[in-house]
């Protein structure tokens, strides 16, 4: 091996330090690397925690259109409502001058066919 002592477990003593030098780095890097893993956990949990507020807000915005929308439908059908008698009487009306047309129609025709008639009468 290397020129050195040997102590009485078999170690080299210059091997000795160098190996607690080591191992403290390692165990300084391992716990260093187990603070910055930490520290992203946290740091995800915070930006999960920033995310379910601002859908929580987002929600409740959304909740408070839903019921305005909600509201604004029940007021709506409450309008129409009242006013379904006047939109039965406007279709029996739109009826009743549909029909009263095509009255005026063979009254046209029939007084038509009748002065076409009554000059030919008058042709004799």
């Amino acid at each position: 091996m290397f020129n050195s002592i040997m102590n009485e477990t078999g170690e080299s003593v210059t091997e000795q330090p160098n190996i607690n030098v080591l191992a403290t780095t390692m165990f300084e890097k391992t716990a260093d690397y187990l603070q910055e893993e930490l520290a992203a956990t946290v740091d995800d949990y915070r930006l999960l925690e920033e995310m379910n507020r601002q859908a929580i807000t987002k929600y409740s915005d959304m909740k408070q259109i839903a019921a305005n929308v909600s509201k604004a439908l029940k007021e709506l059908n409450e309008k129409y409502r009242n006013l379904k008698p006047y939109l039965e009487q406007i279709d029996e009306v739109e009826e009743s001058v549909f029909k009263l047309e095509q009255a005026a129609y063979k009254l046209d025709a029939y007084s038509k066919r009748l002065e076409a008639k009554f000059k030919q009468l008058e042709k004799r």
